[in-house]
């Protein structure tokens, strides 16, 4: 299994539970926590392979749906939705940093094999590990986590200037890109725990 499959399920994973927990948050019925699910968790996937000019990940493999619905269906057994101030919760905290550090690697990797030039790189790393959730928080009449969050698309960014320079290092393989996991998901969880922002007009 390569690294770009690794990061893929890990990823789908990671946010459909987040797409689950944003959902219960809102108080959606049971469509619309599938629903957040899915896009949230293949949303940012979908946009990658379009403008990658891929035939959609989702569309060639059933593996996405039954992770998503795996997903669920764990969530639902274990009673999530029943927890109060789940957003705030370390789990999902962790689910989400996860999530978008896994799709800022893939979509830097579906970037560099295609041979984009380093902007390429870090649109497709930042769409891919926030598109999903922003046609969720769109849907859902809500704010994009993009525009408030603490240092969350930043963190995209820096991956995917990380792994655009490990490919022109020839460093590109599955140990450095663990490392790169390991250090954006933490980069991601002390940024929350800090409250870094990045600068705003006043």
């Amino acid at each position: 299994m390569s690294a770009l499959e690794i990061a893929d399920i890990i990823g789908i994973i990671c946010f459909a539970l987040s797409g689950f927990l944003i959902a219960v948050h809102y108080k959606l019925d049971i469509l619309g926590v599938f629903i957040s699910s899915f896009l949230t968790a293949l949303g940012g996937g979908m946009i990658r392979d379009v403008l990658a000019d891929r035939t959609p990940y989702v569309f060639t493999t059933n593996l996405p749906v039954i992770l998503v619905v795996f997903t669920v269906l764990i969530a639902l057994l274990f009673k999530l939705h029943k927890i109060d101030d789940l957003e705030g919760k370390t789990a999902f905290i962790i689910s989400d940093a996860i999530g978008l550090v896994s799709f800022s690697i893939t979509g830097s990797i579906v970037a560099i094999q295609n041979e984009f030039n380093f902007l390429g790189v870090l649109i497709l790393a930042f769409l891919t590990a926030v598109g999903g959730g922003t046609i969720r928080d769109i849907l859902i009449n809500r704010v994009p986590s993009i525009l408030v969050s603490e240092f969350y698309a930043t963190v995209a960014l820096i991956i995917a200037s990380i792994m655009f320079i490990l490919e022109v290092l020839e460093l590109r393989n599955l140990g450095t890109i663990t490392i790169v996991f390991i250090f954006g998901v933490a980069l991601r969880l002390l940024a929350y725990y800090r409250k870094w922002h990045l600068p705003k007009l006043s």
